[in-house]
């Protein structure tokens, strides 16, 4: 057996999930999921490990733990090896349960593999967060990104950007514009986040009088020049504003600050607190309460966007344009120059922008997609050439 047959499919829906950011974006879907009566069912692909950057998303946002789990995935250290092997194990499950559709959300390895494997047992793909380009060749997501909305039957875009990208590269999918279920995680979770996290209290932090700092990307940890770049802009903006920096990192990044012998460095710059990453609510926390973030996360980009946040991305390019348009990000490189100058300009930016990324019910509208779509069993598609269909 190669493939399945539409006979031997079920109504089943597939969630595929396996990092922070995509367990938080697909968490309303999930919610949806279960509110509409579908039955689904969630593979952890395994590719975060740590409790504070996986499992406790699952207490605190109070969605079901996955029913698969992947195993030694971590231990794959290359790209391909690690695509690999999350590609076996989900192709696994999917033969398993023969669901009618695989809904993966994002740029990351998992998301790949999990488009892959359900594309070549002829079960259709959804792509939430389709269409966002960066055009730097040299990341991995955007890898990822363009080769999952290629072989995708449903592409849920957050605007028209993103339709417009996918017409341009004349995808096969049907291209809907749903928004992006980030902002519905925001909105759904921002109260409870406010109810329930003492991050600040416990870190000494006042509201508007600190700034935060994330960084992960491998293009900027995975170089000790670029960390070095980092650390030295922030013991300047510490000393230009007087303010902490609130530093929590991925494991990824200790890891590297260790590997490149840079921890006792990165600890002995003043005003910068560093701790290990946090849940999600207190880091919905941290951030609303922030003057200012700097990050190299496309998705805290976002959230910063949503929260009305100031932010300054250390990179020289985002996918998420959108955020450059209305003002509320700026991107400054790893320069310290540019940096200081980004920080001074983004501390005076008044957060009166509208949200571009939708009106919190893009969960929902995707789900009476993939009912109506899919769930009656659409036909195969062909190449499209309008937008019919479209929406």
């Amino acid at each position: 057996m190669k493939f399945l047959t539409k006979e031997e499919l079920t109504s089943k829906v597939a969630v595929v999930i396996g990092t922070r950011p995509g367990i938080i974006m697909f968490s309303p879907i999930i919610r949806a999921l279960s509110e509409n009566g579908i039955d689904f069912f969630s593979i952890h692909s395994g590719q975060h490990y740590s409790y504070n950057m996986d499992k406790i998303l699952f207490e605190q946002l109070e969605i079901p733990k996955p029913r698969h789990y992947l195993q030694g995935i971590y231990a794959k250290k290359l790209h391909g090896a690690q695509t690999a092997a999350m590609l076996e194990g989900i192709e696994a499950v999917l033969i398993k349960e023969k669901p009618a559709m695989v809904l993966v959300g994002g740029d990351a390895n998992t998301n790949l593999a999990g488009a892959l494997a359900a594309r070549k047992l002829h079960i259709a793909v959804g792509h939430v967060e389709a269409g966002e380009r960066s055009y730097d060749w040299r990341m991995p997501e955007e890898h990822n990104r363009r080769i999952i909305d290629h072989i995708s039957e449903y592409l849920f875009t957050t605007n028209d950007k993103g339709r417009q990208n996918l017409l341009k590269e004349n995808v096969m999918g049907k291209i809907f514009i749903t928004g992006n279920t980030i902002v519905d995680a925001a909105i759904q979770n921002i109260e409870f986040a406010h109810k329930t996290s003492l991050v600040c209290q416990k870190n000494g932090l006042k509201e508007q009088e600190y700034l935060v700092l994330t960084t992960h990307r491998e293009e900027n940890v995975d170089s000790r020049e670029n960390l070095i770049a980092i650390l030295e802009a922030m013991a300047q903006i510490h000393q230009e504003t007087a303010m902490p920096i609130f530093f929590p990192a991925h494991p990824r990044t200790l890891n590297r600050l260790e590997r490149f012998g840079l921890d006792k460095k990165a600890r002995a710059v003043r005003g910068l607190i560093i701790s290990e990453a946090l849940g999600y609510l207190d880091f919905l926390k941290l951030l609303y309460g922030a003057h200012l973030v700097l990050t190299d996360s496309g998705g805290v980009q976002q959230e910063a966007c949503i929260l009305k946040v100031p932010c300054v991305t250390l990179r020289d390019n985002t996918e998420w344009t959108e955020t450059l348009a209305i003002g509320a990000n700026i991107l400054a490189g790893l320069d310290r120059a540019k940096i200081s100058k980004s920080v001074q300009q983004m501390l005076t930016r008044v957060p009166d922008w509208e949200t571009p990324f939708g009106d919190g019910t893009a969960a929902r509208q995707i789900v009476r997609i993939i009912e109506a779509e899919e769930l009656r069993k659409a036909p195969d598609l062909e190449p499209s050439d309008s937008l019919a269909g479209q929406c």
